[in-house]
């Protein structure tokens, strides 16, 4: 798919648009004044595979603690400010990697100035975020409520308020609990402005429902080219997050890195516990670092045929089954023995 070309920013060692891979972001749970926690949590995020993280900046012990933390982590780090220009400026003197405000919420011209003056000197970009539920009210009553016009136009009045002191290191978001809303808003600014977009669905839920809405939005403006960088907001552990995130971006060939799992959705002619070979296979197969397609197949009906794509795959019968290579039959096997024969094809190619 062609993806819409964007301007590229930088975020630490993180390039973010044009034609970049897109990363994929999270946000600490933690207080960020607690430092060994929140660089407990972030060091399990950067093993999920986590390329930037955001932190709460509540308060000036939070902003202390970038240094710290910075110190004992691998992936560029993002400050999340709200109202208090003097967190901004705290957490860019103690090594943020960029900052995202709404530049309206800061308060007099002259904060916003000296936010973008610290920036200007470190090449910090900022990111601009919109919600659905935090549109200004001139721009609800001028476009008749909460809808992707709103929503853009608010996030543009931010825009202009930077570009108006020469600062263009912008990405923008703008994030709805509603997933046709969110599709919306994102498919017009990206109409009308060619900064980097950062995408997700905010407030999708927990789980399986979380799961899906971000799926369905993201998933859809990925498909149709748009989107820098991504995060899926999900409400637990935020490991989950990026673990999601990571498989949207596979399911569209946008990230070709590890192994990608195929399996059939059993049914009567399945003869092998093929449900609990598929989650034992996730689990070993989490930590082999090879980019090929696993097929893990119910029965010989749609396991070579149906599968012949897939570089390596099993495919149960009764008691037993087959391991086939590119549609062709390798070795038949003991049920019991079929999971470690795999591994082993696997870790021989």
């Amino acid at each position: 798919m062609e993806r819409r070309k964007t301007r590229v920013i930088r975020v630490g060692d993180k390039l973010i648009g044009g034609d970049n891979p897109i990363s994929v972001q999270s946000m600490t749970n933690t207080i960020t004044a607690d430092v060994d926690s929140t660089v407990r949590q972030i060091k399990e995020l950067e093993e999920a595979g986590c390329d930037i993280v955001r932190v709460a900046i509540s308060d000036f012990d939070d902003a202390k603690a970038i240094g710290e933390i910075k110190k004992r982590i691998s992936i560029p780090m993002i400050a999340d400010i709200q109202y208090d220009y003097r967190l901004a400026l705290k957490s860019i003197e103690y090594g943020i990697d960029g900052l995202r405000i709404n530049p309206g919420n800061i308060g007099s011209l002259d904060k916003v100035k000296e936010i973008v003056k610290a920036c200007k000197e470190r090449d910090l970009s900022i990111r601009i975020g919109v919600n659905s539920g935090s549109i200004k009210k001139e721009f609800l009553e001028k476009y008749g409520g909460v809808n992707e016009n709103s929503m853009v136009y608010s996030a543009l009045e931010q825009v202009k308020l930077l570009e108006s002191l020469d600062f263009h290191l912008i990405k923008i978001s703008l994030k709805a609990s509603n997933v046709p809303l969110t599709i919306k808003a994102y498919e017009k600014m990206s109409q009308v402005c060619d900064y980097p977009l950062h995408l997700g669905v905010t407030e999708a839920g927990p789980g399986m429902k979380g799961i899906i809405k971000s799926s369905v939005g993201i998933g859809t403006l990925l498909a149709k080219g748009i989107g820098d960088t991504i995060r899926i907001s999900l409400t637990g552990n935020p490991v989950d997050e990026v673990k999601v995130g990571r498989e949207i971006l596979k399911s569209l060939h946008l990230l070709d890195e590890g192994i990608e799992l195929i399996s059939c959705p059993t049914c009567g002619r399945t003869k092998i516990d093929l449900i609990q070979i598929v989650k034992e296979a996730e689990k070993r197969l989490e930590g082999i670092n090879k980019h090929i397609t696993v097929a893990i197949m119910g029965c010989p009906v749609n396991g070579p045929g149906e599968a012949r794509e897939a570089d390596i795959g099993i495919a149960g019968g009764k008691g037993e089954g087959l391991i086939f290579r590119k549609g062709q039959i390798v070795k038949k096997v003991k049920e019991e023995d079929l999971l470690d024969e795999l591994i082993k094809e696997i870790e021989r190619l």
